[in-house]
Formats: structure tokens, C-alpha cells, sequence
């Protein structure tokens, strides 16, 4: 007998709701006794309240491997769909821990695969919550499948820098989510959630090492010696929290225009208090982030990697409701000196930053960059041929301000002067620019001079202070190596000012070349 319509109707309905939250009283129980949301409550916890749209709800497993014939995966493991967060559309992934530990399975995996092709199809940001994973066993030792290498990877290259990918890391990640997870342009991560390439347990059986999850790729592994997470954070709700606010300095794509805001913070607001933060000793420390923290629009500043390379800042911020990103030294750590971590951090930030059309703002006060044996065993020059690399590339705006000192190719690769075009070049009263520190050069220049002296150290400090009296930024001035020498309290003035007239991207011509080839 033929079914009328209202029973085949109610036939998918009951098989909707058979693999919904509310039909996995058992799984769903033991997520919250731990403190943890399901996948789609992640989902509902993050988009605007209705919005999403799920795919793929009624999607079995393959089962086309020897022993997975009765395998049990509702909607094989991914939650997919499209949703609204704060208004616009964006594009969310969610592994469902609560099905084989939220392994990726085939059918899994072409959901995955269609989302991101749907986000770039779209010009959407993909939103990614990884919580446990990783290639399902079951299918995985099965050449028949894993021959087919049916991961998304190809789709995320192509999303990159197209479309913003933001990923929260909710549990266990190693293995593929924490590729998943660094292919990423924003990555925050929950305290008790690991990264890494294999787990304890393969790692054990494949070297023989006993460690444990934290100290493998534990939050702070990840987040303060890697650098592969950007924030740490207590809860669900914070993670999600970092997302929306990550995502609200980008536009949906890279051909959109900038989230331009009202501030209320006026544009001709003098910084006073500068005068007190940064001392005009330059061998007093002081802590950079309170500079940019009075120069950018009160309270619009979101730092990158806080935990990571702190001699180093990257940040994204607005000035004049407009979004920027932010590099700068930070004298408080490594007294601003540019090391290996301190490249890689600042070379991403670029990367996004130039992506999405956010200009860059330099805060320069730098000694130079590392050097000694154990600054050459991090591979720092092609590190920071890296950062130059970046900096070279990039097509948006670009504005330098030196502070205090502006030392060797540190002064270069934090787009000091002419070298890199930058769209304004400036420096405070207080800024010495020159090629290396003044004791070292005069000891490498003038030792001779000054042990063949009388009195060889009064020989030496006289030529210091010689040396010095040519460093200050008036001189810098007078052959144009900066545009102006400007007032501390006047810098987000001038920075708005000079933004007002800078092109949204530069028409650089290029050789006929299909990409540039980066250090590493």
C-alpha cells in the first residue's frame, strides 16, 4: 500500500529527531555531567538565536569496511549548515564528540569538504568547533578509503585568505583537527582541550616515549611555547565569545569593505599620557600594550599569541572606528628584541592583516634582532627573512612610528623608513634610529682609537656620546628618512589623519610571476 504524503512526511521526521540531542538522553547526560555542551548546543550558543541551517542531518556512515557494517554514527559525526552570527552569514563546522569521539568518517568528511566550498562559494567566514577527532579507525585501516585522501585540506588552502576561518579547539584535537586547527587564521582554544600531531597512546606505541596529554599539547604547550593557539580560555562561552569579537575586525571576504564603526572616541583625542608611560631613558623598560591601548579607540583592542613571543605584540585595534593591525616591540620582554617566535608571530599577523585589507601600524622600538649560536639553532634568518617576506608582500597600508630606538634590520622589519613605502614614516622626540647599538659599534669601529687613549674608557664614553649626537630623529628628518618628527600626544591624530588618505590597497607593479616563494 502507497504511503500518502502526511506518513512519508512523518517517516523523515521521526528519523530527524531520531539522531537529534533530545533521541541521545544517555550521551547527551554524560556531555553535561562534564560540564560540556553538545555540538549543536555549541552551534546555538554561538549564531544568532534560529539562524542555523543544517545539513546532512539524515547522513549514515559509509559502512563499507570489513568490520563497520554495524557501526552507529548519527549524521556520521559532523554537524554542518549555514547560520548568522551577529547579523551576516557565516558558515559553521562542529565535530560531535558524542559520536565515536567525534571521529571523521567518509560521509563526515564530504559534508565537511561542502561546507567550506560553500563558504567560499559564498564569501562567507567559516566558523570550525573541533572537539575530539581525528581519521575514524573503523574506516580509516581500510585502503579502499584512506587511499582516496579524502580530507578537506585542499578546500582550506583555497578558503585561506579569501574567506576568515576562525577555529575553537573544545577537547581533544590531536591528529587532524590540529591541521584543521593551523590552517586557521584565529585559533582559541579551551583550558583542558590538547593539540598535537598524535595522541599519548601513539605516541607511546611509535616511539616509546610515556608523556602525558598537557605536557604533550596541553593549552599551555600550545598556546606560550608553540604559538599555534592564540588564547586560552576558561569556558564554552568565552571561546565563543574570542570568535565574534575575532571575526568583527574582518570583513566577510577579502572583497568586502572593512567593518567600519562608530567609535565615539574623537579622532583628535592627545594622548598625554604618554609622557609618563614611555621614559626617554632607553634603558628603562615600560609595557607597550598600555602605548597602543591609549593611541587605539578605547577599549578596542584584541591582542594575538598574548601568551606567546610577549617581546612581540600583534594585535588587531581600531583607530577612528576603522580596523588595523598592530605590531610593535615591547621593551618589558627581551627589551623589544625580534627573535625567531617574536618573526613567526608578527609575519602571520601580516598575512591576515594584508588578506582582509586591515592597514598596519608599526610601534617601533627595537634593539635589533637576536643573534649568538642559540639564536642561529631557531633558524632565524630564514625566520626573519620570513618577516620581511610578509611585510614585502603585503598590498594594504602601512604606517611606521618609531618610539625610542629603531637598531639594525629590526628597524627594516618593523617597516622603519623608506624601505617598504610606508604610507607615513614617523618618530617621537625620543627615537634613535641608526644600524646597530652604539657601544657595539664604537667598539667595533673605534676600540683602537680608543685603547691607544690615555684614559681608554673616558676615550670610549666620549665617543659614545659622539656617536649618539648623530642618531636622534632630527637628523633622521633632514634626509627625508621619515616624513615627520611629531608631538607623543598627536600620534593617533596623525595616524587616523593619514589613514583618511591612503588607498585602500597599493597598485604595486610585479614581475609576471604566480606567487612569491616564502623563506619558510
Amino acid at each position: 500500500m502507497t504511503k500518502d504524503s502526511r506518513a512519508l512526511r512523518e517517516e523523515i521526521e521521526n528519523a530527524r529527531a531520531a539522531v537529534m540531542d533530545d533521541a541521545r538522553h544517555e550521551s547527551v547526560k554524560k556531555r553535561h555531567s562534564r560540564g560540556q555542551p553538545t555540538a549543536r548546543e555549541y552551534i546555538d550558543m554561538l549564531c544568532d538565536p534560529g539562524t542555523f541551517d543544517e545539513n546532512g542531518v539524515l547522513v549514515q556512515p559509509a559502512r563499507d569496511a570489513e568490520d563497520d557494517a554495524a557501526l552507529v554514527a548519527p549524521a556520521d559525526g559532523m554537524i554542518v549548515g549555514m547560520a548568522r552570527l551577529e547579523g551576516r552569514p557565516v558558515a559553521v563546522t562542529a565535530n560531535d564528540a558524542m559520536t565515536l569521539g567525534g571521529s571523521s568518517g567518509k560521509v563526515g568528511m564530504a559534508k565537511l569538504k561542502r561546507t567550506v566550498a560553500q563558504a567560499i562559494e559564498c564569501g562567507t567566514p567559516l566558523v570550525r568547533l573541533l572537539d575530539g577527532g581525528g581519521h575514524r579507525i573503523q574506516e580509516g585501516q581500510d585502503a579502499r578509503h584512506f587511499a582516496q585522501a579524502e580530507g578537506a585540506f585542499q578546500q582550506l588552502a583555497d578558503a585561506s585568505g579569501w574567506v576568515p576561518i576562525a577555529a575553537a579547539v573544545m577537547g581533544p584535537g590531536f591528529a587532524g583537527p590540529t591541521n584543521h586547527a593551523a590552517m586557521s587564521d584565529f585559533v582559541v582554544m579551551l583550558k583542558g582541550a590538547t593539540m598535537g600531531m598524535a595522541g599519548p597512546a601513539l605516541v607511546k606505541a611509535g616511539t616509546g616515549e610515556d608523556i602525558d596529554k598537557e605536557e604533550l599539547g596541553g593549552y599551555r604547550v600550545q598556546t606560550e611555547l608553540h604559538g599555534i593557539a592564540d588564547l586560552a580560555v576558561d569556558g564554552p562561552e568565552q571561546a565563543l565569545d574570542a570568535i565574534r569579537k575575532f571575526l568583527s575586525y574582518l570583513p566577510s571576504n577579502a572583497q568586502a569593505p572593512l567593518p567600519i564603526v562608530e567609535s565615539g572616541d574623537p579622532a583628535d583625542r592627545r594622548c598625554e599620557e604618554l609622557y609618563d608611560i614611555v621614559p626617554a631613558n632607553l634603558r628603562r623598560g615600560y609595557d607597550m600594550r598600555k602605548v597602543i591601548d591609549i593611541i587605539a579607540d578605547r577599549g578596542s583592542v584584541f591582542e594575538m599569541k598574548p601568551g606567546f613571543a610577549k617581546n612581540m605584540i600583534a594585535a588587531f585595534a581600531r583607530l577612528g572606528g576603522r580596523p588595523v593591525g598592530i605590531i610593535a616591540n615591547n621593551p618589558m620582554h627581551l627589551g623589544g628584541m625580534i627573535n625567531a617566535a617574536a618573526c613567526d608571530k608578527a609575519a602571520h599577523h601580516i598575512a591576515v592583516c594584508d588578506a582582509f585589507g586591515l592597514p598596519l601600524v608599526y610601534l617601533i622600538d627595537v634593539p635589533g634582532f637576536a643573534i649568538g649560536s642559540g639564536a642561529e639553532k631557531t633558524a632565524l634568518a630564514r625566520r626573519s627573512a620570513k618577516l620581511l617576506h610578509e611585510l614585502g608582500n603585503a598590498t594594504v597600508p602601512r604606517f611606521s612610528v618609531v618610539l625610542r630606538k629603531g637598531y639594525g634590520l629590526g628597524y627594516y622589519a618593523m617597516c622603519g623608513g623608506r624601505l617598504f613605502e610606508p604610507d607615513a614614516a614617523l618618530a617621537w622626540p625620543t627615537a634613535q634610529i641608526c644600524a646597530m647599538s652604539v657601544e657595539g659599534a664604537v667598539d667595533v669601529a673605534y676600540r683602537k682609537i680608543y685603547e691607544a687613549a690615555p684614559d681608554p674608557a673616558a676615550k670610549r664614553q666620549e665617543l659614545i656620546e659622539q656617536t649618539t649626537m648623530r642618531l636622534g630623529p632630527l637628523r633622521a628628518a633632514e634626509h627625508f628618512g621619515v616624513d615627520d618628527v611629531i608631538d607623543p600626544a598627536d600620534t593617533r591624530t596623525r595616524l587616523i589623519r593619514r589613514m583618511e588618505f591612503a588607498p585602500a590597497r597599493r597598485n604595486r607593479t610585479r614581475p609576471p610571476k604566480f606567487r612569491s616563494i616564502a623563506p619558510i
